[in-house]
């Protein structure tokens, strides 16, 4: 990034060490343990090879890649459908990645998406893992939409994130019917999922309106543009089954 942010960004990342301790000292590589399980790249830290938005056409330009680090180049705050999505739907799986937000920032972690015609936006469908500044964004002042939730369906501890500028890791665990989430090792949701209960959930939530929203059983995983600098790294995925509920959609 050519802004005082990017600059700021680009340093921290090569003086802070990659949370798992020595053993993870390189960004975006598998080690041979990684592989034998069955865990594959989502960003290999030199291009975005395997991505694209959300509407199928080449990655955005705000999207780039600066030190080993995946980076939304925006400060305008604005929400203008940029969102980066693999190229690949996946159904049941396990996803790890390192996030950071500059002060202020606001991004997210969607999942289970698929654009349709009743959702044509990343949101309208996906779930998402809520990536935030708690201190200094207003959703930190919201239970619900605080770093680590899933987002308006879950409140996190309050302790869970590492303030702005702080690499934070995030785990996440669909399985058939259920679905985890853990952020910097502290468990921030644990729901069932494609069943009465979660159903219930939904419509207690800002996406009752939203007919599309958490029902398929698979869709691809997106990195919301929610028009504020964000990076990511260490996007790792291992395949569990080609479904999240208990019949394919």
């Amino acid at each position: 990034m050519r802004t005082a942010f990017g600059i700021g960004l680009a340093l921290a990342m090569m003086a802070s060490p990659v949370m798992g301790g020595p053993a993870q000292e390189r960004s975006n590589v598998l080690s041979a343990q990684e592989r034998a399980q069955g865990w594959r790249l989502l960003f290999n830290g030199r291009d975005l090879s395997g991505w694209r938005s959300f509407d199928g056409s080449a990655p955005a330009a705000s999207w780039v890649v600066r030190d080993g680090a995946l980076m939304l180049d925006k400060r305008d705050g604005e929400m203008r459908g940029d969102d980066l999505v693999t190229a690949d739907r996946y159904g049941a799986f396990e996803l790890t990645l390192d996030w950071k937000v500059a002060r202020g920032g606001n991004s997210g972690v969607l999942y289970l998406a698929r654009n349709t015609t009743n959702a044509p936006l990343l949101y309208q469908s996906g779930l998402e893992m809520q990536v935030l500044d708690n201190a200094g964004h207003a959703d930190g002042r919201i239970p619900t939409h605080r770093a680590g939730a899933l987002y308006d369906l879950t409140v996190p501890p309050t302790d869970a994130a590492r303030p702005a500028g702080s690499w934070n890791h995030a785990r996440l665990l669909v399985e058939r019917g259920r679905i985890r989430q853990w952020l910097n090792g502290t468990p921030t949701a644990d729901v069932s999922y494609g069943d009465a209960a979660w159903r219930k959930r939904v419509a207690g939530s800002k996406f009752a309106t939203m007919p599309a929203f958490g029902t398929f059983s698979s869709g691809v995983i997106g990195l919301q543009d929610h028009g504020e600098p964000v990076a990511f790294r260490n996007i790792k995925l291992r395949p569990i089954a080609a479904s999240a509920i208990g019949t394919r959609r």
